[in-house]
């Protein structure tokens, strides 16, 4: 079954890591990639890719075009997984690695196709 874990950031989050040494982002980054790797090694990663902040994003609404910032917002969509996993615990397992799940910042939902959810 298809699964996405969406990772957002918030004021704490972000703050974290713009705190960060340069040192620690390069071991948080490692950590990424090797959860990336291992995911692709059981085949469950189908893709995952980091988004810029809501400052770089570009809203439209009936045709016209607006350009961030948005409405004031505590969270903000940070990045995503999409993952093949046998079954819902299976994808909540692969979510609690990510390291947002620390702040409470994640969240796994089904993947619905046009007729349901992707079995």
């Amino acid at each position: 079954m298809k699964y996405v874990v969406l990772i957002y950031g918030n004021p704490e989050s972000r703050q974290a890591w713009e705190g960060m040494s340069e040192e620690q982002r390069a071991a948080g980054l490692a950590y990424y990639q090797q959860l990336n790797d291992d995911l692709d090694e059981s085949g469950e990663r189908i893709v995952s890719e980091r988004l810029a902040y809501p400052e770089l994003a570009t809203r439209i609404s009936a045709g016209t075009t607006t350009d961030g910032p948005f409405a004031e917002a505590k969270e903000f969509l940070a990045g995503f997984y999409l993952l093949d996993c046998a079954d819902r615990e299976r994808a909540l397992e692969i979510a609690a690695r990510v390291p947002e799940a620390a702040f409470g910042v994640v969240e796994v939902r089904p993947v619905m196709g046009l007729h349901g959810p992707e079995l």
